[in-house]
């Protein structure tokens, strides 16, 4: 990396609080929040591996997201805890820009993959007839190679826009991991058109993705209406799940990238909605309200209970 322009070799991140006993409670919840985000996302995985909906293209997604979540999530929690219990919360200038890629790249591709589970639940529900045809092996594993290109593509811009900067002073980045807005704040030179670039890249990608995703569910909920009680039902219990998914990820992304390159101090706690919060709730989200996910989950565990208890 070219270091020339620049005399800042490390970055001291601010966090989320600068009261000990804050950070101190902050760090049990977020080790707790950690925790029940693997525990959940591999039992999610291991559950669906091990039974036959991995065949169903829904559930092959699901998998996907769920690997995705872990990635995206072990970016940046492990890397708060320790600040939270450090003195000095240093991160060196190449560690803050493979944070700032990887952030971006795993975040591309849950965005991207939820986009692919709405197509899903679109073809299901809408062209049923069709469904096994288009939504064959083969095209969910295109999707997947589609939603890691354009994770890759955008976190590289992301990085590209970011890593050229000449940083001089001062160091402080006020938040509790690397991003491009807060490090655009720091930059001893004119960020206007680099600003507009990122607006350009995160949040028109994030809102196009977010308007995509709400026109699906709309032709869902309207093609539904012809549908018996029974079915209607079972179709708005799995659409419901990933919209929650959907509101719940993208909600706070765009209130953080849509906007002009500017930072508030509640940019950090929306932060944690898609960073931490997010990945947390969503086997909650997809297992409590889907009988097929509990009966796997039943499968899989209960067997390994019976086996133990042998």
């Amino acid at each position: 990396m070219d270091r020339t322009s620049s005399n800042i070799t490390a970055f001291i991140l601010l966090g989320l609080s600068q009261n000990k006993n804050t950070e101190v409670f902050c760090f049990v919840f977020f080790l707790f929040c950690y925790l029940a985000i693997w525990m959940g996302n591999v039992l999610i995985m291991v559950s669906i591996t091990c039974t036959q909906l991995v065949d169903q293209p829904m559930y092959f997604f699901l998998n996907y997201l769920s690997l995705s979540d872990l990635c995206y999530t072990s970016t940046v929690t492990p890397k708060l805890m320790t600040d939270l219990l450090a003195e000095r919360k240093i991160i060196s200038y190449n560690n803050c820009m493979i944070q700032l890629f990887t952030t971006h790249l795993f975040g591309g591709i849950e965005i991207f993959i939820l986009t692919g589970m709405a197509y899903d639940r679109y073809v299901a529900i809408c062209k049923p007839l069709h469904y096994t045809i288009i939504m064959s092996r083969h095209r969910c594993n295109m999707i997947i190679m589609a939603c890691c290109t354009g994770g890759f593509v955008h976190s590289a811009s992301q990085l590209l826009l970011t890593v050229f900067l000449p940083f001089c002073g001062p160091n402080e980045i006020d938040h509790y991991f690397c991003d491009v807005y807060p490090l655009l704040k720091l930059a001893c030179s004119n960020t206007h058109i680099i600003g507009l670039l990122v607006i350009a890249n995160s949040g028109l990608i994030a809102l196009v993705t977010f308007v995509v995703l709400m026109l699906s569910y709309f032709f869902i909920l309207y093609t539904i209406r012809a549908y018996s009680v029974e079915s209607r039902k079972k179709a708005l219990s799995t659409c419901s799940s990933h919209l929650t998914v959907v509101v719940l990820f993208f909600g706070p992304a765009l209130f953080i990238y849509i906007r002009p390159a500017t930072t508030f101090p509640e940019d950090k706690v929306f932060a944690l909605f898609y960073t931490i919060i997010a990945p947390m709730f969503n086997p909650l989200i997809y297992t409590l309200r889907n009988t097929e996910m509990k009966n796997a989950l039943q499968k899989v565990w209960g067997h390994q209970v019976f086996l133990k208890g042998r």
